[in-house]
């Protein structure tokens, strides 16, 4: 059977850490307390004026293929999930092919907000299985919403931080059962939420040339507050969707990867799991929140730390404005 593995893994942040303490004196107040305690967040990292998104793409991107042992020659496909690209067209995907001289492969974004890694993951999975052609796949995810901030709203600004997350999915022929690489998947969403949070301006909707835009409609906004139940509600279920297609158990995952914006969410989901915390492979602490970048960044940390095994069931949970989630199991594989 053909199936798909990550075969590489590379992760880029920008300049130099930014501790919570620099909020602390710019608000007059403790916000690092709070950070650290209800958020696990200690710093964070910012590109300069003068990068785009896809300036962080790049070197994680070389370090994903180098660790695959290819060439960006090599490459079939390129796939970019972000939300904060380098232009409204054309995709960032294709900035990024011709700086890494990708000549063969194809090219597009997704964006489903911070769910677009998986998402991103779960389509690159669907093409080398459904299509010979495709053998080496570059998969995204990259966030630079340090340029969407109100720095005067330090509820929010203090949160979100800019990196970039790559893997190479390549193919694999196997004809024993499939117990490594992309297993199951499934993806959810509720579209009543898409002007709860998000960047309004800049799009057909709001036009950035519209004489009457609001400033504020260029910057991230929560417009209206997102439950806070909301992904201890639906995270859980959609583990237990996916595994269920695969005959595995919570308890069974060696490893979980979540969005990183709520540490108390992903322990109420482990709660509810029944699998101890430390089974979850957080990185917040280090990079705060990076988006649509923070499952894959979290996955090279990992890979890094030789935290991951042959074989290992390992779950990967993303969620994001929309609303949108998506799950995906894979059995670890790792080539290096």
């Amino acid at each position: 059977m053909r199936n798909a593995i990550i075969t590489g893994t590379g992760l880029y942040v920008p300049g130099e850490p930014i501790p919570n303490a620099v909020f602390d004196q710019r608000h007059h107040q403790e916000i690092d307390a709070f950070l650290r305690e209800n958020r696990n967040i200690y710093q964070r990292y910012y590109m300069s004026e003068d990068q785009a998104t896809s300036d962080l793409i790049v070197p994680a991107a070389r370090d994903a293929l180098a660790e695959a042992g290819i060439g960006a020659d090599a490459l079939d496909l390129i796939i970019v999930s972000t939300d904060t690209p380098d232009y409204i067209s054309p995709s960032t995907a294709a900035v990024v092919q011709h700086r890494l001289g990708a000549v063969n492969a194809g090219v597009f974004d997704v964006n489903t907000a911070c769910a677009g890694f998986v998402t991103a993951l779960d389509i690159a999975w669907k093409y080398i299985r459904s299509d010979a052609q495709y053998r080496h796949i570059l998969v995204v995810g990259a966030y630079g919403m340090s340029k969407y901030l109100d720095q005067d709203d330090y509820r929010i600004a203090t949160l979100f931080a800019d990196g970039a997350g790559a893997v190479v999915l390549s193919a694999r022929e196997d004809n024993e059962d499939v117990v490594t690489g992309v297993l199951a998947s499934t993806l959810y969403a509720d579209g009543s939420y898409h002007d709860y949070m998000g960047i309004y301006g800049g799009g057909t909707r709001i036009p950035a040339s519209h004489a009457s835009v609001d400033a504020k409609d260029t910057l991230l906004r929560f417009a209206r507050k997102i439950p806070p139940e909301t992904n201890p509600r639906h995270w859980p279920r959609l583990v237990r969707t996916v595994l269920g297609r695969i005959g595995k158990t919570p308890q069974d995952v060696k490893t979980y990867f979540f969005t990183q914006i709520n540490i108390n969410s992903i322990r109420q989901t482990l709660d509810i799991l029944e699998v101890p915390h430390d089974r979850s492979h957080n990185v917040m602490d280090k990079f705060a929140y990076t988006g649509s970048a923070c499952i894959p960044m979290a996955i090279a940390d990992a890979a890094d730390a030789h935290r991951l095994a042959e074989g290992d069931l390992v779950m990967l949970v993303g969620s994001g404005g929309g609303i949108a989630m998506a799950a995906l199991a894979l059995g670890w594989s790792y080539n290096t």
